[in-house]
């Protein structure tokens, strides 16, 4: 009886259990780290291909030995159990590898765009106190202008064609390589393949918890700075394991990692799900949809995860109009919300070629690792995210408290379960106010986004509370924006919003005030561009300036923000 009354507690306060076909509802999650995860892989089927990048191959045995080597070169440099390792590498092999590697010494693996400026890699640096740095060779000259307050002890530089064939290794030269500088003397300075080579004593797997961190992962603050988010083994390993249940991932499937491993997707879904169900993860540098399709019609992976741009570009590439596309089993969007025209495009080019898929989106975000809802495989409802993945719960509360408002109304997404981050790094304050125990006892997130949920336990999405831009995919946090603006001799005042864009979903636009309002022309406007781009990273950086003799403030005498949004949604309407 206890049983039967269990049950029935469970599925009043879960729902949508009852769509969830034969997804399980709840998983087993292994007292392990993310290493023992991928030597379990290897030792299930140490033959099978664990990553492909550009026709160079390794199977989990090779794979495995991989990080091996990679986590005895780097206890060499120094790194034990409780650093941090900086990488800031595109998807390749090496920044897979060193992830993992770290994560056998018991190490904290911190991930940042590679392209990311001096400015941005001090303020990672700082924030982790990493003192070796992973990344490619030509990115060493951001890297060492940099300027931490801990002085950087080692730098592994990989190069692109370090997994290359000869002849790619040398089209790659030809086409990019030979414009990389040369890398000046600096004692500092080990080459990843060099590096590998060399003899070093075998480490032992460190004795960690499933609970420690093992990832550090970077957002944007109110403050204009960037927060590291914490995450442990235990919440990596569950979002994977809860991914790969939801869309049926297992050994026979391979995917395209084209979102990259700073990002949680990438890392979490791309990489490391697809790993621990022993699939093949096939790695992508760099986002480039005329490559993307090239993949698609040589690799022909069974899953396919991108932005919502991705797809757009995908269903306009002519060369896809003519290709069988009856190999993708599943396709899932994520990081930015899908619009229906590019969800329509997208499956019309599959059906037209041969395919039965639906473009599935989601909800998730990096403070749970990524994705925590999705849509079932076997259904579709207008405008949702969706159901919660096994053993996650959400509900929707009055924005800023643990109190529930009614079934249909609009409120505040929290989410709770085993795929939460540990917190904010060094940050209590914040991680206080969006980690919170609620009255049943759980530690709920507080997510910052406004949706609601239907009677069937359906979620759908709203708006973000959290002011944040996203553009063709990725984060973007006017705060950081603004706060070089206004270190610009010229700005009085700036005000950064996004603004409606077909190819980016949205556009950053900066309102600004200057301090001379007779230099307000395109010699300027263009001038603050190019200050952002070398204070920020592309993304980030505002796609035009519009200038204004003031600024609309709310009442108690903040830049009203929203305003302007609603001006510029206006002028676009009118």
């Amino acid at each position: 009886m206890s049983t039967t009354h269990d049950a029935a507690a469970l599925t009043a306060q879960r729902p949508w259990l009852h769509h969830y076909g034969t997804v399980p509802t709840q998983l087993h999650y292994p007292d392990a780290t993310l290493y023992q995860m991928i030597a379990a892989s290897a030792a299930r089927a140490p033959t099978a291909i664990a990553w492909d990048f550009f026709d160079t191959r390794a199977s989990y045995r090779a794979l495995l030995a991989q990080i091996n080597r990679c986590a005895n070169a780097l206890a060499t440099l120094g790194l034990h159990a409780g650093q941090r390792l900086l990488i800031m590498m595109p998807t390749t092999p090496q920044g897979v590898i060193a992830f993992y590697a770290a994560n056998k010494l018991g190490a904290v693996a911190a991930l940042i765009h590679p392209l990311s400026t001096s400015e941005e890699i001090g303020q990672a640096l700082d924030a982790t106190g990493a003192r070796i740095v992973l990344t490619l060779d030509a990115f060493y000259p951001a890297l060492v202008a940099a300027q931490p307050r801990l002085a950087l002890q080692h730098i592994v530089l990989a190069r692109i064609g370090d997994y290359l064939s000869p002849l790619k290794r040398l089209a790659f030269w030809w086409r990019k390589g030979r414009a990389i500088a040369a890398i000046p003397p600096d004692p500092r300075v080990h080459h990843w393949h060099a590096l590998l080579r060399a003899l070093h004593l075998p480490q032992p797997m460190a004795k960690r918890d499933c609970n420690d961190p093992a990832a550090i992962l970077f957002s944007g603050g109110t403050t204009g700075l960037p927060k590291g988010i914490v995450l442990s083994n235990a919440a990596i390993i569950a979002e994977g394991m809860q991914t790969a249940a939801w869309g049926q991932f297992d050994a026979s499937d391979s995917i395209l990692a084209i979102l990259p491993i700073f990002h949680g997707f990438g890392l979490g879904v791309c990489v490391n799900a697809t790993l621990m169900a022993g699939g093949t993860t096939i790695l992508v540098p760099q986002f480039d949809a005329a490559q993307v399709a090239r993949l698609l019609r040589r690799k022909r992976p069974s899953l396919l995860v991108g932005v919502p741009t991705l797809f757009e570009a995908l269903s306009r590439d002519p060369s896809l109009a003519r290709t069988d596309l009856s190999f993708l089993r599943a396709a899932f969007c994520g990081a930015d919300t899908l619009p229906p025209p590019v969800k329509e495009r997208f499956e019309a080019l599959v059906r037209g070629n041969g395919g039965d898929i639906r473009l599935m989106e989601g909800y998730g975000l990096t403070e749970a690792v990524t994705a925590i809802m999705a849509m079932p495989m076997d259904s579709y409802r207008e405008g949702s995210i969706g159901l919660p993945f096994p053993d996650m719960l959400a509900k929707i509360c009055v924005p800023g408290s643990d109190a529930p408002v009614p079934i249909g109304e609009e409120g505040e997404i929290c989410i709770a379960g085993p795929a939460l981050m540990l917190g904010y790094l060094d940050d209590p304050e914040a991680t206080a106010a969006t980690l919170r125990r609620h009255d049943d006892g759980r530690l709920w997130l507080h997510t910052g986004d406004l949706g609601r949920q239907d009677g069937d336990g359906y979620f759908y999405f709203s708006v973000r509370l959290k002011r944040m831009i996203k553009s063709s995919g990725f984060n973007v946090y006017p705060a950081q924006v603004e706060a070089v603006l206004l270190r610009h001799p010229l700005v009085a005042q700036a005000c950064v919003i996004g603004v409606p864009d077909r190819a980016q979903i949205e556009r950053v636009q900066a309102v600004v005030v200057l301090a001379d309002p007779a230099l307000a022309n395109d010699q300027t406007a263009q001038a603050l561009i190019v200050w952002c781009r070398e204070h920020l990273i592309k993304w980030s950086c505002p796609r035009d300036i519009i200038f204004r003799t003031a600024l609309p403030k709310t009442r108690v005498g903040k830049i009203d923000y929203r305003a302007l949004h609603d001006q510029a949604a206006s002028e676009k309407s009118s």
